[in-house]
């Protein structure tokens, strides 16, 4: 943004999803672009040294494909960096109207929809906080305190908290849409009236070019001329650059249709997400009493608003092979899309287990999950079916959230912890890493935690593909996991017998690590160790990870 006094950041950080806002970059051949495949030494970037490692280590040798399934807001699979690397179900007949496979999904041929129905897509849904609020509004509502039995006292407790933050969240987002709207009205018509005043000066003078020098010789007394010149010069006044007007007049253009945006999420979190009596669930046709229920939604796995999916599914496997410029972590994998999340609300529980449960049973070695939400009414489902991907040896990769939060004491979830305490032993939770080393190392944004979080991978500035064959930048944790997955992806395409345990541990092993390197907490201007962020206390590292997976494969071999 060339206008940095003009333009109020301010205006654009509320967060209403757990998706990371996005800003445009056109120039895909930029090192910058692509830093998260690069590596510290040679190219001088925190990345995963990932093209170090196809050049030196991998350089023809044999790999099989990876099936990675995508549990997202939806794909766009007709995407030209994604359309030859879509996962496509053999066993299903396109179009036919049958469950030709008999798996319970009919016309499943890249993957199922969670949040659809016979009457179209979900792309609004309530947070999970106004859920809880509504479940126990119905049981606590309209109870006294002192009228609450001991047997209720704890849930009770739970219910004023969940009231308390309910309110204080609602009227939060109605004041920030409120504050929003007020703002965007000014920008609007400020931008109004420098483009009229250009006009003004342009044809008054018969120029088509206007400099500070020009604005400094008007001497016009005629009123227009005059308001035209006080515009202009305040724009002058205020540019931090040398940049033209015209490229100031694109800056403010960019500015108007990218917090529209942002009022616009403001105005679906009043409408939608924390609107208690919103039920979109009419839509997909569920049995919502039924949270082990297996069998409904369709097969539009491209859903209304498949941007972060697909940004998430480009950076795992965007295709190396076609020149365009962009390249996905992993050389051999298939994308298997199943959509869960909706862009504007929270993903459920039984959608979760369900899309989990999916892709186990179609094949997917790999699961990306960049999603997360504070609450999880019924993690039980949600744990069987984790467990049931470990029991499979699938791999399950999560982003560890975009609220600066330690989760080693906040509440993350899905997680890889059980509900008797026990956790997965194929889970990979994954905070965002930046491109260089010095205190910023760290995603600011990044949640962290010793106990629970296992590695940082690159998620700051992440360029990938976006709806309609087009790509963008991208900034959290949502990055963070795919890349992650990339890597792992790699390690299972050249290294087969390698259990998702094993490849699991060679992630958590081989990360680069940095001696008594200090950085911001995120959240904070406090300093600490970068090694007491994570489990591994490093960033995923393709290069050692392919180097320690010969290792081990070499005794797998002996053994």
């Amino acid at each position: 943004m060339a206008m940095g006094v003009m333009y109020n950041s301010a205006f654009s950080t509320h967060k209403v999803t757990h998706f990371s806002d996005t800003t445009t970059i056109s120039d895909t051949s930029s090192l910058a672009n692509k830093w998260f495949l690069l590596d510290p030494e040679s190219d001088h970037f925190q990345g995963v040294s990932a093209e170090r490692t196809y050049q030196t280590l991998l350089k023809g040798k044999p790999s099989r494909t990876v099936l990675v399934a995508v549990i997202d807001s939806g794909i766009d699979i007709d995407h030209e960096d994604l359309k030859d690397v879509i996962w496509v179900n053999e066993d299903e007949i396109v179009g036919n109207g049958l469950d030709d496979d008999k798996n319970g999904y009919v016309d499943d041929i890249h993957g199922w929809n969670f949040i659809g129905g016979k009457n179209g897509d979900v792309d609004f849904d309530t947070y999970e906080l106004t859920r809880e609020f509504a479940r126990m509004k119905k049981k606590f509502g309209a109870t006294e305190e002192k009228k609450v039995s001991k047997k209720n006292k704890t849930e009770f407790e739970y219910w004023k908290k969940i009231s308390d933050r309910y309110e204080r969240y609602k009227a939060k987002s109605e004041n920030d849409y409120s504050s929003c709207n007020e703002q965007l009205v000014m920008y609007k018509s400020f931008y109004e009236n420098l483009v009229s005043s250009i006009n003004v000066i342009k044809s008054t003078y018969n120029i088509t070019s206007i400099t500070q020098a020009t604005i400094d010789t008007i001497t016009s007394t005629d009123k227009k001329i005059v308001f035209a010149k006080y515009i202009i010069g305040v724009i002058f006044e205020n540019s931090t650059g040398d940049e033209g007007l015209d490229v100031i007049v694109d800056d403010f253009d960019y500015v108007i249709k990218h917090n529209t945006t942002v009022c616009e999420g403001f105005k679906a979190a009043i409408d939608f997400g924390y609107n208690e009596e919103y039920d979109s669930r009419k839509i997909v046709g569920d049995n919502t009493n039924d949270p082990y229920e297996r069998y409904y939604g369709n097969n539009n796995v491209k859903g209304g608003d498949p941007s972060h999916g697909t940004h998430v599914a480009g950076i795992i496997g965007a295709d190396r092979k076609n020149n365009l410029g962009i390249l996905g972590i992993a050389d051999n994998v298939k994308i298997m899309a199943i959509r869960v999340v909706p862009p504007n609300g929270d993903e459920r529980d039984k959608d979760i287990a369900n899309a989990i449960r999916y892709a186990v049973d179609n094949g997917a070695k790999i699961i990306n999950m960049s999603f997360g939400k504070d609450y999880s009414p019924h993690k039980e489902v949600v744990d069987k079916a984790v467990q049931y991907a470990e029991s499979n040896g699938v791999l399950l990769i999560h982003a560890a959230g975009n609220d600066k939060d330690n989760i080693d004491v906040e509440n993350n979830f899905p997680s890889r912890f059980y509900g008797d305490g026990k956790e997965s032993k194929t889970w990979i939770e994954v905070g965002a890493s930046s491109s260089g080393v010095d205190d910023d190392l760290i995603g600011q944004f990044s949640n962290y935690g010793k106990k629970t979080v296992d590695l940082f991978a690159p998620g700051v500035e992440i360029y990938s593909t976006k709806p309609d064959n087009t790509y963008e930048n991208a900034d959290g944790t949502s990055m963070a996991s795919p890349v992650a997955a990339g890597v792992a992806a790699i390690i299972m395409s050249y290294f087969p017998e390698l259990t998702a345990e094993q490849v699991r541990e060679v992630l958590r092993e081989s990360t680069r690590k940095f001696d008594n390197l200090k950085v911001r907490k995120p959240g904070t201007q406090d300093d600490v160790n970068f090694n007491q962020l994570s489990i591994s206390g490093g960033i995923v590292n393709a290069y050692e990870a392919v180097k320690m997976a010969m290792e081990v494969s070499k005794g797998k071999r002996a053994e």
